[in-house]
């Protein structure tokens, strides 16, 4: 159950906005040049989840790429919404994609039947990065690139399984707030199902995202917006946050700095990769 927080003067004004027009095109161009350009792979795969993030990078990668050089594909698990299979299908369908669906359930109780005192979290983590093995092997099979669909506000919560949500080498939407897709959504088209549905992992029965966090998007992105300007948190209070919700995203997002980097090297030379030598687009 999300705590009841009353509307303050003024924060609405805070959240972050995005022109989505040139948006669109800046991503349809940084998919070109990201895909073809510098790898030279003409065809992209995406895990259709049903979700919204997952629908707007399918919608940008059609635009990019053509809706014929990219494959959807849908992982369910035998407890996954069937929501989640009809409304990625309303995507396929609404831009004719290629699509395949692998059911992944055998796949992960093959290894959590060693395991049955695993509690939801850890089988949401098996089940995440069970669809990234089929995401990898499949562009592998079809010369194609997976391409991430995670948000901008999940990452800096953290509200993603490490070495799986986060692992495709291409994000378009990584800076991007949640809030920012949902633009993206109304102005690409996507269906209304999925724009206005809650989002959710859909890795347990009636999950939610903004339960599992305590705070909707709409709020978390106002206060990060805010963060990442510079604001401290006296600052924010002063601003019509309350401690509580300020707490709450703070801790979060220091508490998964890790989440957002590769295994942290240790160096031994002055060219340790990540950590002083970086390819040239890097700079």
């Amino acid at each position: 159950m999300l705590p009841v927080i009353e509307p303050r003067p003024g924060i609405d004004e805070l959240a972050p906005t995005i022109n989505a027009s040139v948006a669109v095109s800046w991503l349809e161009a940084f998919l070109q040049d990201e895909l073809i350009e510098r790898r030279a792979i003409e065809h992209a795969v995406v895990g259709l989840s049903g979700g919204v993030d997952s629908a707007v990078t399918a919608y940008l990668c059609a635009r990019a790429l053509g809706p014929h050089n990219v494959y959807a594909i849908r992982m369910p698990y035998r407890t996954s919404s069937p929501d989640s299979l009809t409304h990625a299908q309303l995507v396929i369908d609404a831009l004719g994609l290629k699509s395949r669906t692998v059911d992944i359930s055998d796949a992960v109780d093959g290894y959590l039947q060693f395991e049955p005192e695993a509690d939801g979290r850890r089988r949401g983590n098996v089940m995440a990065r069970m669809r990234m093995l089929v995401l990898f092997d499949q562009s592998t099979k079809l010369h194609a690139l997976p391409v991430g669909t995670g948000n901008k506000t999940e990452r800096l919560l953290g509200y993603f399984t490490w070495h799986a949500d986060d692992s495709p080498p291409v994000n378009p939407l990584g800076d991007l707030f949640k809030t920012q897709v949902w633009e993206l959504a109304r102005y690409l088209g996507v269906p209304q199902p999925i724009v206005q549905k809650a989002p959710s992992a859909d890795l347990e029965a009636n999950q939610t995202d903004e339960g599992d966090l305590g705070i909707t998007y709409a709020r978390a992105d106002a206060i990060l917006s805010q963060m990442l300007l510079g604001y401290n948190d006296a600052q924010l209070a002063e601003r019509g946050f309350g401690d509580d919700e300020i707490e709450l995203v703070r801790s979060r997002v220091e508490s998964t700095h890790w989440k957002r980097h590769l295994p942290t090297t240790a160096m031994l030379s002055n060219t340790a990769i990540n950590e002083f030598y970086l390819r040239p687009v890097d700079y």
